[in-house]
């Protein structure tokens, strides 16, 4: 069974920085796509970062520049290191896994099927 556990999040100020970890068991990242969403209250979720088994990773366009995702297959636990953070970043952020592909990866939430609860990110002004 699938789990994904998320964790590193908090509140910061603008300009401040976070480092995300998505933990994950039952569930290897180098062979699917898995992505970063996240979901302001009121407001559709939202394309943070995904990323193929290969590693190629496409950004929302607000996060370009500003976040990175990164991989630790030996820990299977994939992070987002996010800088120059705003208060529109703030929102909660889950990861999900699509575990029936492993390209072509999906970049809208509804295709995938494995997700974590969320962590929080509050940014201040």
């Amino acid at each position: 069974q699938v789990q994904l556990v998320e964790s590193g999040g908090g509140s910061v100020q603008a300009g401040g920085s976070l480092r995300l970890s998505c933990a994950a068991s039952g569930y290897s990242y180098s062979r699917h796509c898995m992505a970063w969403f996240r979901q302001a209250p009121g407001k559709e979720r939202e394309k943070v970062a995904i990323s193929d088994r290969y590693g190629t990773t496409w950004y929302g366009d607000s996060m370009m520049g500003r976040f990175t995702l990164s991989k630790d297959g030996s820990k299977n636990t994939v992070h987002l290191q996010m800088k120059s953070l705003k208060p529109e970043d703030t929102a909660m952020y889950y990861c999900a896994v699509d575990s029936r592909h492993e390209i072509h990866c999906s970049l809208g939430h509804l295709g995938y099927n494995d997700w974590g609860r969320g962590t929080q990110v509050t940014v201040s002004s």
